[in-house]
């Protein structure tokens, strides 16, 4: 046996012994949460998760609701868009071609694909239909196909925008038709070079004007050099006519879910911290997003707290961080993010829905479920709420992994899970109304030219498709597998 693999049987033993001997954890919630000290090591401890199927057993969901899965065997299930009558958007695939760095690298790698789906990577869009309203989605076709690891979707007017590992990309849209009538326009390209974090989340702003796009970091905390972070960790905000863009926010290393709150019209985003400074840091967190505003990667995390690791110091980056409005706990990979409605019922009816994908690197695994967190004045209060847990038993065995979190106005909610390549519909038992005439921002923007908005995207280039060298890529550290 060589050395190299004695080493990593030892490291693996010593991973196994951290998770038999679990120890108190702090308490890595709301706006205050517990900061231990930071705990460098070789290697953080690492659980192996074993996926194993669903057969006859579903997520658990509170009292007076239901679950039911809508749609089966799909290849890699991230993000989904409802659409102006009920149909919903799937988007299929997995992306990144960040290489190993060191030999951490190479041992984590095996150990977080492990809690991966096998199955090769969609790199398309696939839409569910229900056409007599019964709860049964009995149309699951292809919508377009032929993309590269698409993740963050938005509707604007009559346009289905797609954020793509490397472009945001545009369909032309009729209500009701079941397949793209051409390829693609290419709006805007986004940075893709070495994709350590890959995913590309989006949302559009509630006058249809604007797209947020959310640009993770090239690294977990720049061991690749600040030159390779160029356009990364951070929120752009793209003309949605003419895909002029900026920096929106900075210094979020990896914003992977947004939405907006309903009213005020503010962003909000779900972001992954970094990694390697102990199983209770860095809280994953909630937070509003301020324009202009810088949140802390890598100099500091959690406001003003530095991260020493990083050189030279900035202590005026430090002073300048804003420190995030709601923690949801180290390591969760959190990766969906949904505002409710009030036809969820009183508990339900204010307040967000946040997918965690789960972590790999604590020996005692947190996330693995879709969480509440209540909202009073418009801001988040009190500890998340379990709202769809049983993806994970306590001997490892892991169902699924939720992802990507959809509201529909009606009252339900939609959970796309990437492990059992299935896409979940909670509702209320007994249950939903009609619905409406359409769903919020459907017709937030004119379908032309916008005032002093430039050309109309009928102008914009075919974009390129396809994406195969990504599907041999090693799972990323915030849990969203790469391959």
């Amino acid at each position: 046996m060589s050395g190299m693999a004695t080493r990593i049987l030892a490291l693996s033993a010593t991973t196994l012994l951290a998770a038999c001997n679990p120890e108190p954890q702090p308490l890595q919630y709301g706006a205050n949460p517990d900061l231990p000290a930071p705990q460098r090591g070789l290697l953080p401890d690492m659980v192996i998760a074993k996926p194993v199927e669903w057969g006859d057993r579903l997520p658990v969901v509170p009292d007076g609701f239901e679950v039911r899965a809508i749609a089966r065997d799909l290849l890699i299930p991230r993000q989904t868009l409802l659409l102006p009558n009920g149909d919903i958007l799937v988007a299929e695939g997995r992306g990144g071609n960040a290489p190993a760095l060191k030999p951490k690298d190479v041992i984590a790698g095996p150990i977080k694909a492990a809690g991966t789906t096998r199955v090769k990577s969609g790199n398309r869009l696939t839409l569910l239909r229900d056409a007599d309203g019964d709860g049964e989605y009995e149309l699951q076709t292809v919508f377009a196909d032929d993309l590269n690891a698409p993740y963050g979707l938005a509707l604007i007017g009559n346009r289905i925008h797609v954020a793509n590992q490397d472009a945001v990309v545009v369909f032309d849209y009729r209500e009701g038709q079941t397949r793209a009538e051409a390829a693609p326009r290419e709006l805007t390209r986004l940075p893709s070079e070495i994709n350590h974090h890959w995913t590309k989340a989006m949302t559009a702003s509630a006058d249809g004007r604007h797209l947020y796009v959310g640009i993770g970091s090239n690294s977990n905390i720049t061991e690749r050099g600040m030159l390779a972070e160029a356009d990364r960790a951070m929120i752009w905000q793209i003309d949605a006519m003419t895909g002029m863009h900026r920096p929106y926010a900075t210094g979020l290393r990896n914003p992977t879910a947004m939405a907006i709150q309903p009213g005020t019209g503010t962003l909000w985003t779900v972001v992954n911290e970094r990694d390697e400074i102990g199983p209770d840091l860095v809280p994953d967190y909630l937070t509003s997003v301020r324009d202009g505003g810088f949140y802390g990667w890598p100099w500091a995390y959690w406001g003003q707290n530095v991260d020493d690791r990083v050189r030279p110091l900035a202590p005026d980056k430090v002073a300048e961080s804003i420190t995030p409005d709601y923690a949801l706990g180290a390591h969760v990979a959190a990766l969906g993010l949904a505002f409710s409605v009030p036809a969820f019922g009183p508990t339900f009816a204010e307040g967000v829905f946040v997918g965690e994908h789960g972590s790999w690197n604590r020996s005692q695994p947190v996330g693995y479920k879709v969480v509440f967190v209540q909202f009073r004045d418009g801001a988040p209060t009190g500890e998340p709420i379990d709202f769809m847990t049983g993806f994970r038993d306590d001997d490892g065995s892991t169902r699924g992994r939720p992802v990507g979190v959809t509201v529909d106005p009606r009252g339900a909610l939609i959970v796309a899970d990437d492990l059992a390549n299935v896409v979940w519909r909670v509702t209320r038992a007994g249950g939903i109304g009609p619905m409406p005439a359409r769903p919020p921002r459907a017709e937030s923007i004119e379908t032309g030219q916008a005032e002093g908005q430039g050309e109309a995207l009928g102008a914009l280039p075919d974009a390129a498709g396809g994406q195969d060298a990504a599907d041999e890529q090693e799972p990323e550290e915030d849990g969203a597998p790469r391959s």
